[in-house]
């Protein structure tokens, strides 16, 4: 089980918090949506995916090219609840990461998964 000081660590750099909001709100996104709603590097957004899913944060899949992150549904309910309290009390400082996303060229398709 997940601890609050983990979840705050974890949460503690803006691009974690940033990418785990995003998510989130989105329901799951890959690398690409991430770095272009984040506008940075692939290395650096994959180094905090990968930070965030070793902590137990996220979850992640393999469709065809693209990995999607999700938030891990075992996650306690106070940590849904804190995010989702979260995401809708900053709506102002995801604005610009929400706009670049969803003016993003070549947003990759979802297949509806079986699970």
């Amino acid at each position: 089980m997940i601890t609050p000081p983990e979840v705050f660590k974890s949460l503690a750099d803006e691009t974690r918090a940033r990418a785990t909001l995003l998510i989130a709100s989105q329901g799951e996104l890959c690398v690409c949506e991430l770095m272009c709603a984040l506008d940075d590097s692939q290395p650096k957004i994959s180094r905090h995916l990968a930070q965030l899913r070793n902590s137990g944060l996220l979850l992640d899949r393999r469709q065809g090219q693209w990995v999607y992150y999700r938030l891990n549904p075992a996650l306690p309910a106070w940590v849904g609840e804190m995010l989702h309290v979260t995401l809708r009390a900053n709506a102002d400082w995801l604005a610009h990461d929400c706009a670049r996303l969803k003016t993003m060229d070549g947003r990759p398709v979802r297949e509806a998964t079986c699970c």
